[in-house]
């Protein structure tokens, strides 16, 4: 007679034959499978880097569709600031006036301006002056305004109500209206009186924020336990506070770059901004304005120019805030 079906003795055949040595064992590589996709892969363990605001954050950016369309035309728009001659071989300051408003032509595309001067020209290197005056400007506002505002936000008191006092009187100058003021009397062509101007009416803004995100900041508990070891005030300051106080100066800083790029040719176009021999969009658009009717072609270019670079600073300033703010997650 054939032997009955022993069902547990089939169940560890079945379990011997996948080469797992049987239930234990099978039940630990399970385990340790489970604890493998935990980690985030076979390269997880204990030793894995662990994961930050700024790694997410740049996981996120590689993502956007919206950051890299306005990082390649921001990175378009430094190359030909640096090397504006790789794709524009004139001279932007070569004007001849027999051809004076004169539209589209075999090698000048743009056509030319009321002075003769190729258009084409004048727009590829007026981005350079646009951007120098964006980047210094934020730079010199995010450097004083975090420096002024996280202090204050750090040691509160007296600092704390007299800072809070001079950024009240700074946001009641109108900053059209202060640089019509200031740089009126000013004769230098060059751009830094106009990136003083910028850092001197844009800090107050920097200012707050930096001061809110250090107070928001010096509360964690991270902080407490450094002040209680007995850290010094520069080294919370530095190691523990700004690097988790800086994401929204980071993000405010961003977004005002493409304001200042705007201001400069909004100055440019009042006449107390940059001034000639500089090549500048704002200056362009401001000559080109009493020839709209028969040349318009002479303010089209400089200022669809001047409104892709504030758009693609802006998108880029959105996506960065996107990234970084953790309740969006």
């Amino acid at each position: 007679m054939p032997e009955p079906l022993d069902p547990y003795h089939d169940e560890g055949a079945a379990i011997a034959a996948t080469g797992a040595g049987g239930p234990t064992d099978l039940a630990m590589e399970e385990g340790e499978t489970l604890e493998k996709n935990l980690d985030g892969g076979p390269d997880g363990g204990p030793d894995r880097k662990p994961r930050s605001l700024w790694s997410d954050a740049w996981r996120d950016l590689r993502r956007n569709p919206v950051f890299i369309l306005s990082a390649l035309v921001i990175l378009f728009l430094v190359v030909i600031s640096i090397w504006p001659s790789l794709i524009a071989s004139g001279d932007p300051l070569d004007c001849d006036l027999s051809k004076a408003q004169e539209g589209s032509q075999p090698g000048h595309p743009f056509g030319f301006n009321g002075q003769g001067c190729d258009v084409y020209t004048r727009t590829v290197y007026g981005a350079r002056t646009s951007v120098t005056v964006g980047v210094c400007a934020t730079l010199g506002v995010a450097l004083l305004g975090s420096a002024l505002g996280g202090l204050a936000g750090f040691f509160g008191g007296a600092w704390d109500g007299f800072l809070s006092r001079i950024t009240d009187i700074f946001f009641a100058i109108p900053v059209v209206l202060g640089g019509l003021v200031l740089l009126s009397v000013v004769t230098s062509s060059t751009v830094w009186p106009v990136v003083g101007f910028m850092v001197l009416l844009g800090w107050p803004q920097i200012s707050r924020i930096a001061r809110g995100s250090v107070i928001t900041a010096k509360q964690n508990d991270y902080v407490q336990a450094a002040r209680a070891l007995g850290a010094s005030n520069s080294r919370m300051l530095l190691r523990h506070i700004t690097p988790n106080a800086i994401a929204p100066v980071i993000v405010v800083a961003t977004i005002a770059l493409g304001t200042y790029i705007s201001l400069e040719a909004t100055l440019s176009f009042l006449g107390v901004g940059l001034k000639p021999p500089t090549v500048s969009w704002g200056i362009d658009i401001s000559s080109a304005s009493q020839y709209i009717r028969n040349a318009p072609h002479m303010l089209l270019w400089p200022a669809g120019a001047l409104a892709v670079t504030v758009l693609a600073f802006i998108m880029l300033g959105d996506a960065v805030r996107d990234a970084l703010d953790p309740k969006l997650r």
